[in-house]
């Protein structure tokens, strides 16, 4: 079950369990859209994946299955991600 983690890892913004712009990837890694497509590239800097837009739990479980209250706040070195990403390529 995804932990719906509340905030965006780079930025800190705030993303509730219905957010719109919530993105993650395949280890759930979280991010805002903007930092997720502008400022990551579409690449996750902690696997070098891919994001999707995190699904909403409904809030009629969120009593049985509450959301995540970990905030994990690690702004990227983007000077290091610029260079990932060239390798990749």
């Amino acid at each position: 079950m995804l932990e719906i983690r509340p905030t965006c890892e780079h930025c800190n913004k705030p993303l509730p369990f219905d957010s719109e712009e919530a993105r993650i990837c395949t280890f759930e890694c979280t991010f805002c859209a903007d930092c997720a497509e502008n400022v990551l590239q579409g690449v996750c800097p902690n696997c070098g994946g891919n994001f999707e837009k995190r699904p909403i739990r409904p809030a009629r479980l969120l009593e049985k299955y509450p959301v995540s209250e970990k905030v994990v706040h690690k702004p990227v070195d983007l000077e290091a991600h610029q260079e990932r990403i060239k390798n990749m390529q």
